[in-house]
């Protein structure tokens, strides 16, 4: 069984890359994910995996989020919540959370399904004693996608409702996301911006069939016709992926009234130039002067590894004093 991380071929009995240590898909579990896998090796590219940048230490997360109602819209039906266990061995065993997700339908409906989907989500992936992260987040979507399809469905006033949700899971120097809809993550490293999602959209899916060029995606009147999302059918397709993170590392999840305003080089000189709490920030405010269409939701997440080699070394010349 080949490792879609680094390519290494393993024994077919194999849960885990004897290389790298990605959870490795059976063909099962591919029949499930409906991730285009050629154009996200695209949008990847230069993601392989280099065991001599391992981090030695633990990593730090420095976590910053924004949302903002726009130019536009005259409420927000954007969200995004986190949940960080304080419990060591919750934190080895599940890793912590973070998701943003874009709600729709009228009469706050949207606001509603985002709430919803979240908490759902939150609540139903730490209550699986599961090992398979991937695995968890996808039951946990599930529940979510019941439980705001049958509140669409058992109330008139919330028919049609839904979410997209881009969620991610950092557990040491892992990297899990879970994908509905057309909100996205990407990946600053080494100062090259990489998209790790793929967008659930018309758009989207005319552009891999080549009917769209970039430019008459960006100026098509169904661009904002997503394909996919929480709660508006009885059954969801979740794609997941997994990637390995290093020191220095910056993930952002957004929405598309951040990537539907801003240029992928506009986001790099961001991330690249500010800690997260001012990337976040300044990413909101460069969306609203680029016209702020829709809602504006932000996570910045930044990777640092604890220099425990540093601190000793301080903590021992202290000592011998």
């Amino acid at each position: 069984m080949r490792c879609q991380m680094c390519s290494r071929d393993n024994p077919p009995d194999a849960a885990k890359c004897v290389e790298c240590g990605a959870f490795l898909s059976s063909p099962e579990d591919e029949e499930k994910e409906t991730t285009a896998k050629f154009l996200l090796a695209d949008l990847r590219r230069g993601l392989t995996w280099d065991e001599s940048r391992r981090p030695t230490g633990p990593l730090d997360i420095l976590f910053a989020a924004k949302t903002d109602m726009g130019m536009v819209r005259e409420n927000n039906e954007d969200k995004f919540d986190f949940y960080e266990p304080e419990a060591q061995e919750d934190r080895q065993a599940k890793g912590a959370f973070y998701a943003v997700a874009d709600g729709m339908g009228g009469h706050s409906a949207g606001q509603i399904a985002s709430e919803m989907a979240l908490k759902t989500i939150i609540r139903q992936y730490y209550k699986d004693a599961g090992s398979d992260i991937l695995q968890s987040l996808r039951s946990a979507i599930r529940e979510a996608n019941s439980l705001v399809f049958e509140t669409a469905q058992a109330i008139p006033e919330r028919a049609g409702m839904g979410t997209t949700l881009t969620a991610a899971v950092i557990r040491e120097d892992e990297l899990f996301i879970a994908q509905v809809g057309d909100s996205r993550a990407y990946l600053l490293r080494d100062g090259e911006l990489h998209q790790l999602t793929e967008d659930h959209s018309w758009v989207a899916e005319q552009m891999r069939r080549g009917a769209l060029t970039q430019e008459e995606a960006a100026s098509s009147p169904f661009r904002n016709v997503i394909t996919r999302s929480i709660g508006t059918r009885a059954t969801i397709e979740v794609d997941t992926s997994q990637f390995r993170l290093y020191d220095r590392d910056t993930l952002l999840l957004c929405s598309d009234g951040l990537s539907g305003c801003l240029v992928d080089r506009e986001i790099r000189v961001v991330l690249g130039e500010y800690d997260p709490s001012g990337a976040a920030m300044r990413l909101a405010e460069l969306a609203n002067e680029n016209g702020g269409k829709d809602n504006i939701t932000v996570i910045v997440l930044g990777i640092r590894e604890t220099q425990l080699k540093e601190t000793k070394g301080r903590l021992r010349k202290l000592l011998s004093r």
